[in-house]
């Protein structure tokens, strides 16, 4: 279904990758609110930890659109979050195309603190290729405790997947990979 929407650009940002786009998604109402209702349907968590930038634009529209996602922590380049002392957390990833880091807020992991002794955390991004990404933000807040709760990413979720890369697999010992569309071999579907 949504496979006419992205579009591909071979060797961007360098040779050898082929950048898959979704901002196409942002010319298209319906098939917008279509991939954003069934993100919504797959997502079982309140609270939703996503990245800069296009991972914005997925899982903003959740806190309107369904009623159990209640929070959305943001992660972010280094310079664009403003922060208070000891608030700040980096986390370095590895990408197919190299190292990056992304930062988030202790802060805003302690609003999603409501009842019991963990918070829940649906990480969700545009794309999953080889999964260095989400590995990288899953283990750093997994390995985190705000106000007595111990934070625990309950699964990932992502618009698209590029099977050929194998990141289902890097991710799937730490929890449930679901995604909208794939990408790869003979797969083009919906897969959870």
């Amino acid at each position: 279904m949504f496979e006419s929407i992205v579009n591909h650009y071979l060797d961007f940002p360098k040779p050898g990758i082929d950048f898959i786009d979704v901002l196409p998604f942002l010319r298209d109402k319906a098939a917008f609110n279509e991939a954003v209702k069934q993100l919504g349907d797959l997502c079982t968590s309140p609270n939703v930890a996503t990245v800069e930038a296009r991972g914005f634009l997925f899982a903003a529209p959740l806190l309107t659109q369904t009623d159990h996602v209640q929070s959305i922590v943001v992660m972010r380049k280094k310079g664009k979050l403003p922060y208070a002392e000891g608030d700040l957390q980096r986390v370095c990833i590895e990408k197919e195309y190299g190292s990056d880091e992304v930062f988030f807020r202790l802060s805003d992991l302690a609003a999603c603190a409501h009842e019991g002794d963990t918070i829940e955390l649906t990480l969700l991004d545009d794309l999953l290729a080889t999964g260095g990404t989400a590995l990288g933000i899953a283990e750093a807040l997994n390995r985190v405790v705000v106000n007595g709760c111990r934070v625990h990413v309950k699964e990932f979720l992502f618009l698209v997947e590029l099977t050929d890369l194998q990141g289902r697999a890097v991710l799937e010992p730490l929890a449930p990979v679901k995604s909208l569309m794939t990408i790869g071999g003979t797969e083009n579907e919906v897969k959870e």
